[in-house]
Order: structure tokens, then sequence, then C-alpha cells
């Protein structure tokens, strides 16, 4: 079962993001505050749901929080800062459009950079362990799949209804074939020919 946060008594935002893997497309990142004493038995990570669940949960998530808000970093700001800083720039964004100010973070993963003064804790898998990470986790998984859907009517040909931008086969196939695009990301391995580069700070 998830918790409901990290330290009782504080106005806690729990922060994830989706697409950080992808090989064309934004990163998407959400923030959410959840009620004290929060309790939902559905809510999981969302790479655990459906897509007919997550976007159920969305529903509810953005009903039940107490503030949430969503994060983009589209595909030319990740080629210039790399997608370690895009992903964190994301995560900070959807922080900053929060109607109500956090008393302090939890990020899934092991990587954040300060947000002001503002203390966090990173948490490996915390998508898997606290709601208002997972619920992050859900808002930033759909709403990075509306857009790539919506990609995907400009460009049918790269498949991004199916694979959102991640490197399967038949995306790269079709980058093999056409070309890239003005979503792609061109410092990302597009061919999977060479290593990918470990992004750093």
């Amino acid at each position: 079962m998830l918790l409901p946060c990290l330290h009782k008594g504080v106005i806690e935002a729990g922060c994830d993001e989706a697409g950080r893997g992808c090989l064309a497309g934004p990163v998407y990142a959400a923030a959410v505050v959840l009620p004290p004493d929060y309790h939902n038995d559905m809510l999981n990570d969302s790479k655990q749901l459906s897509e007919k669940r997550r976007y159920q949960l969305r529903e509810v998530i953005q009903r039940d929080a107490l503030a949430w808000a969503v994060g983009v970093v589209d595909n030319h700001e990740i080629d210039e800062i790399n997608i370690l800083r895009a992903s964190i720039l994301a995560m900070h964004r959807a922080l900053d459009a929060l109607s109500l100010r956090p008393e302090e973070i939890i990020v899934d993963g092991n990587r954040f950079m300060p947000y002001g003064s503002l203390p966090y804790t990173t948490v490996i898998k915390g998508d898997g362990k606290y709601l208002s990470i997972a619920a992050a986790s859900i808002l930033a998984k759909t709403y990075r799949d509306d857009c790539m859907q919506r990609l995907h009517e400009e460009y049918p040909q790269y498949h991004w209804d199916r694979n959102k931008g991640y490197p399967a086969p038949v995306h790269r196939e079709a980058i093999r074939k056409y070309g890239t695009t003005p979503y792609h990301r061109l410092t990302f391995n597009l061919l999977g020919e060479s290593p990918q580069l470990e992004f750093q700070f």
C-alpha cells in the first residue's frame, strides 16, 4: 500500500516526469499536493496501470488534490540543456504553477536540483511508494500521451499514437526511412547505432 506522505504535518508536493527516454517530443512533469491522510487504493505507478485506468485516475486526482500542475520542456530545450536538466526543469515549472505553495517536495528518482529554499527528498521508485508521486506520474504520463497523440496527427508515419516517441523498432525504422521531424531530440541516439550518452548536471 502506498503511503500518503513522507512527513506528516507539512504541505508536501510529489513530483514525477514522463518521456525522459523518448526520441521525440517534450518531457512532461507534474506536481501534486494531496490532502493530509489521503487514501486511494487504485493509485499506483503509472507504468503499472492500464491506459484506461490512468485516464480514470487523472480525473480523480484533479478532483481530490489540494493543488496540481503540469510542466513541459520541449525537444529543442532538451537538446540545449540535456534531458536530465530538462526533466528537473519540467518539475520546477510544475511547482511554479501550483496554486498552493508546498513546504516540502518529494521527487521520484535519485536526481533533483534545489527549488528555491524548499527542502526536498529524492525517492528511488517513489511512484510505487508515495501517493503524491504516483499521482504526479499519472498526470505527467497522460498529459504527455495527449501531446504525442496530437503530434501523431501531424506525422502519422512515426506511429507516435502507439509508441509515444519511445525508441520502438517501428519508430527507428521510420526515422531511417523519412528522417527526423521538428519534434525529434537531435542529441539522442535516434537510430540505436551508438551508446546513449549519460547526461550530467
